[in-house]
């Protein structure tokens, strides 16, 4: 099976969040588990690392059509961790210096839905599935279905389109779709992507692709609510047949507290070896070393989708607990502004860390206990899989992945990985904080939560699985007799 993963992001080019990492490790595992040849598009942005760039070369330049446009193109090729990666190249467009958040976002990611069809002729691969994530790619499947469903090259073509998540729907005014789809008014008919009277370029993917994915399946049952469905939830009941949840992976192998660089004291299951890490974390960041003192850790944007304005309702609840509470990310100033409050009136208790750093992630995911994570709205999530992994008990609010991964602990029956609540309140959290706490200080209680969440299987194996079942589920459809493996 051949299958073109169409992104605007991917790792180890180019990560803004977790879509990259989804299309850097999903291919691998596909390859690996399934046999699969899987290869990945993206644009060549100047963010990619000069180490990695520098792998590629070029195997082809066209023009591609943009409206009344003729713009250059570039198609480059490179192995990178066992995979072919293409780079679809145009300076005007991508040498930003940044990925996303500028004024012509609706053009350059047109040329590059127009540019990736046309790489089909100029490439030494011929995929039966092209497979495209979010709204940078979701005109893909439309013009597969539309402008190129004639063409010989691309009719045998099928699609798969996942939502990583839905508040992101890349809408544009209907003038300037028209334009540089070089399309009439039949462009927003009833087959097409009217939003309201704008243009939505997800909309190309739900309603042309083969097949529909989420990233969990409650988040799939979500989206096809009005609370959810971002006013998309009409189109997304339409198509519920054909829309599925799969929860994402992780890279085990990259993320491996045993094996991790970034952490000072390596370890598997170890309570003991873990909190060396702990007290580690507190001498780094200045907090009070204890180990008996229990962790919360937060790696985050910081935005209310986040959950952050429940903590703010009861953050001093929160800290009149015998707690630490470790803080990474960036987002909206008014809670950063309460988190340096926070931490210049209780200094020893919180620390901080505005920005981005990826060691001291990992060292906060292995020095932790417990792991905060209260969204409003979780399509999957990564990091309370990467809690997981670094055997950090989650706290979350039961929506999307969050659901689907973290199970409530059960003094009863002694199941459960984690400490979840149902209504996005902010004393329901705090209730679970106190309760997390509880069990904290009862050894043998947290080394069971702890044994439990490590039985889990966060990788990518059973995801792989899933997806190519899902293949095999629409590739027969021009290819009867033959059936690709789906390997346990």
């Amino acid at each position: 099976m051949k299958v073109l993963f169409a992104a605007s992001e991917a790792v180890p080019l180019v990560k803004t969040g977790g879509l990259a990492d989804v299309a850097g490790a999903l291919p691998k595992a596909l390859s690996t588990k399934g046999g699969a040849d899987v290869r990945v598009i993206l644009p060549k942005y100047d963010a990619i690392p000069s180490e990695l760039a520098e792998q590629f070369e070029q195997i082809a330049e066209f023009n591609v059509h943009l409206g009344w446009r003729s713009l250059y193109c570039g198609l480059l090729k490179a192995e990178i961790d066992g995979i072919a990666y293409y780079l679809i190249d145009n300076e005007f467009y991508f040498k930003r210096g940044v990925l996303y958040g500028y004024g012509d976002d609706a053009e350059r990611f047109v040329f590059f839905c127009f540019a990736v069809m046309e790489s089909l002729y100029h490439m030494d691969f011929q995929p039966d599935i092209i497979h495209c994530h979010d709204w940078q790619t979701g005109l893909i499947p439309f013009l597969l279905k539309t402008r190129y469903k004639h063409d010989p090259a691309c009719s045998d073509i099928v699609s798969v389109y996942t939502i990583h998540n839905l508040r992101y729907q890349g809408v544009f005014g209907r003038e300037l779709l028209k334009d540089l789809l070089s399309s009439g008014d039949e462009l927003f008919g009833s087959e097409g992507i009217d939003f309201y009277g704008a243009g939505n370029c997800m909309m190309g993917g739900i309603r042309y692709a083969d097949k529909l994915t989420t990233v969990s399946p409650t988040y799939a049952n979500e989206i096809q609510t009005e609370w959810y469905g971002e006013k998309l939830e009409g189109l997304l009941r339409y198509r519920s047949a054909d829309l599925v949840g799969i929860v994402n992976g992780i890279d085990t192998d990259l993320f491996d507290p045993m094996n991790d660089s970034a952490v000072p004291f390596p370890y598997r299951g170890s309570l003991a070896r873990k909190r060396k890490n702990k007290l580690a974390l507190q001498n780094e960041l200045g907090l009070k070393e204890s180990e008996q003192t229990p962790l919360i850790g937060i790696v985050s944007r910081l935005v209310d989708q986040k959950g952050f304005d429940l903590i703010a309702a009861v953050l001093d609840e929160i800290l009149a607990e015998d707690v630490q509470i470790v803080v990474l990310g960036s987002g909206d100033y008014q809670f950063e502004q309460m988190f340096r409050q926070a931490e210049a009136t209780r200094p020893g208790q919180v620390a901080t860390w505005f920005g981005f750093n990826d060691g001291l992630a990992r060292r906060i995911y292995a020095g932790s206990d417990m792991y905060l994570m209260p969204s409003q709205f979780e399509p999957c999530g990564l990091s309370q899989l990467l809690a997981l992994r670094y055997r950090s008990v989650p706290i979350v609010r039961e929506t999307g992945g969050l659901k689907d991964t973290v199970t409530a602990y059960n003094e009863f029956t002694g199941d459960g990985n984690g400490f979840t609540f149902l209504n996005y309140n902010a004393h329901d959290m705090l209730h679970t904080i106190q309760r997390a706490l509880q069990f904290y200080r009862d050894e043998e209680v947290w080394q069971k939560i702890v044994s439990n969440g490590s039985k889990d299987d966060i990788s990518w194996k059973s995801s792989a699985k899933a997806y190519l079942s899902l293949y095999n589920a629409i590739a027969p459809k021009r290819k009867e007799n033959h059936q690709w493996p789906v390997t346990s």
